[in-house]
């Protein structure tokens, strides 16, 4: 356990979710999360249903889970109807009661004095859960920082529910000892206005003080200044040959799920509307919201006659062999063979597989999403857009910046530098250093270290 120099107080903060495996975005942005918590003198120890993290600082709680079996069934008879059975608010306390029994064992084994609930007082996919932390933090009065990827009333299929009273309560609950997070000013605004709560913005981040090996056709630290030339990764040298590439073609990379939302009917139509020799390479799978979209986004490539490859098999958080032999690579591994990375959607909480292009030096098709158009574009970054279709303008652009090597660069380099100072590391440690020593009352140490590498999500 860490203990503070300073105020020889125990220093131990307890991050909560539904899961903290894998790479899903809320799991990878905690990881970014504890490493400043763990600079600035904390031990992290995570709560969850489902965990990847170490053994001597994880408690597992399988209930915690949103795909655990109970809290599924209570999630059906909760939304999409108007009323519940009572046999269903019986199990929602049964379960609320064990996980906060759970909860409370949690935080006297690592002797607990922070909690870090991670979207779950944000999204009501367990119910149980966040009536079980809302409770928890009401009884003790335990200091708590709530970062809310997005929320219930973003999504419309939470909006028909028998539930009300839960969601007012929990999802987010306004009590005094928590300080709420939110990574949009969408996000600040509603939550402001819906609940009264008060908020700090932090977006997401990446480490661009410490680029990618090689990013395009330069090495990426030539941008940061005293950082010297790592030596390029020669695992994912033959991953143009992987995708069935030739050497004249094109590699159009749409990095997200394949869900309705990524509108990539768009991405499909710029392909064939730029009458270059390319192929569009989708990294993800449609994963639990259905295979009808993926359907359509096949039927759709036929149609306009662009070659549309789904790589999810080969594609992983990790290297490794697929069961019949092929190489598995990370999204890190395909970035930098890509040409240009397309990202049409029409809602995004925030956004990373913009950063990550940014990061790899790419040049990016965007979609005027709302976050994108309130937030990010306001910082300078350069770049091609669509707002709801592709334009003559758009074909245009984007032919140069495929032929265009000078025109690219100058691009990607301008892009680099402004998300370096508004969404790197740097900014995360600020704002949470801030947080951290009003809910702890301790002055905290400075912190001279950097971080290295690249921290991708998985399309959410």
């Amino acid at each position: 356990m860490a203990y503070c120099s300073m105020c020889a107080k125990s220093h131990n903060v307890g991050f909560i979710s539904t899961r903290f495996a894998g790479t899903d975005g809320v799991s990878l942005e905690a990881a970014k999360w504890a490493n400043v918590f763990e600079r600035v003198g904390f031990s992290c120890y995570y709560f969850a249903g489902e965990l990847d993290r170490p053994a001597d600082c994880s408690f597992l709680a399988e209930e915690a889970h949103f795909q655990h079996p109970d809290i599924k069934d209570i999630f059906r008879n909760c939304f999409g109807a108007s009323k519940r059975g009572r046999f269903v608010t019986q199990k929602i306390y049964e379960l609320k009661k064990k996980i906060k029994d759970r909860l409370y064992e949690f935080i006297g084994k690592f002797n607990i004095d922070l909690l870090v609930p991670e979207n779950s007082l944000t999204i009501p996919l367990n119910l149980p859960l966040g009536i079980a932390i809302t409770e928890v933090i009401s009884e003790t009065g335990m200091a708590t920082i709530a970062h809310h990827h997005d929320f219930f009333w973003e999504r419309q299929h939470f909006m028909t529910n028998s539930c009300w009273e839960y969601l007012n309560m929990a999802f987010p609950p306004h009590l005094p000892s928590i300080q709420h997070v939110v990574i949009n000013s969408s996000a600040d605004n509603q939550l402001s206005l819906r609940t009264g709560i008060s908020a700090t913005i932090i977006p997401n981040v990446m480490d661009f003080d410490n680029p990618p090996p090689i990013a395009g056709d330069f090495h990426a630290c030539a941008i940061v200044p005293n950082k010297s030339s790592p030596t390029a990764d020669n695992y994912a040298s033959d991953v143009r040959r992987a995708l069935n590439l030739a050497d004249n073609e094109l590699l159009i990379l749409q990095p997200t799920r394949v869900v309705k939302r990524k509108g990539i009917e768009h991405a499909i139509e710029l392909v064939h509307r730029l009458g270059m020799k390319a192929k569009l390479v989708i990294s993800h799978a449609s994963g639990d919201e259905g295979y009808d979209y993926e359907r359509r986004v096949r039927e759709y490539s036929k149609l306009m006659k662009v070659d549309t490859y789904f790589v999810s098999n080969i594609i992983s958080e990790k290297r490794g062999r697929t069961k019949n032999g092929r190489k598995v690579y990370t999204l890190e591994d395909v970035y930098p063979h890509a040409d240009l990375v397309t990202y049409p959607s029409t809602f995004e909480g925030f956004g990373n597989a913009f950063l990550e292009a940014i990061y790899f030096c790419k040049p990016i098709v965007v979609n005027t999403y709302s976050i994108y158009s309130m937030d990010i574009k306001p910082k300078g970054f350069s770049v091609i857009e669509i707002d709801g279709f592709v334009t003559d303008e758009a074909v245009r652009k984007t032919r140069k910046v495929l032929t265009d090597s000078d025109f690219r660069d100058k691009m990607v380099r301008h892009n680099y530098e402004i998300a370096q100072k508004y969404y790197s590391y740097s900014v995360l440690r600020k704002k949470l250093r801030n947080l951290i020593r009003d809910c702890t009352g301790c002055p905290l140490p400075e912190d001279t270290t950097t971080t290295a590498g690249p921290n991708l999500s998985q399309r959410v």
